[in-house]
């Protein structure tokens, strides 16, 4: 099987904040290693496939409405109807509140604030085939 990897990039948004100074819950970071999982299923399998659980999940940095974030995910592993996947969360900008309302900064070099591991099954009959990464 050849190499199956997808990205997803979005701004934390004040709606994605709960707690107090713009928290973002790290289940919105969930969420986005979710939706990187269906877009890999898609391309191996032409299939949305099923999210089965996490075998690992790491929270490495808080993330705040206003920040700029890229998850990244790679199948690993796969078997007849397993996917192992793994993912990666960078913060890639900033907000920059101080200079003024619209003000945002890239990072020198983007910082790894979540990792996770996990497995999602698509039924054989459901399988269509590899598709193209591009």
């Amino acid at each position: 099987m050849k190499d199956v990897s997808a990205a997803l990039r979005v701004r934390l948004s004040q709606a994605d904040a709960h707690y107090g100074g713009g928290l973002v819950p790290g289940a919105r970071l969930m969420e986005m290693y979710g939706d990187v999982a269906t877009e890999l299923c898609i391309r191996s399998d032409g299939d949305e496939g099923l999210f089965a659980g996490y075998s690992s999940v790491e929270f490495l940095a808080p993330l705040h409405a206003g920040d700029f974030i890229e998850v990244r995910g790679t199948i690993t592993k796969s078997g007849n109807t397993s996917r192992e996947m793994s993912f990666e969360a960078y913060r890639y900008a900033t907000p920059r509140p101080e200079v003024n309302d619209s003000a945002a900064d890239l990072l020198d070099e983007p910082e790894l604030v979540g990792r996770a591991t996990g497995t999602c099954v698509v039924k054989v009959d459901r399988q269509r085939g590899q598709r193209s990464s591009s």
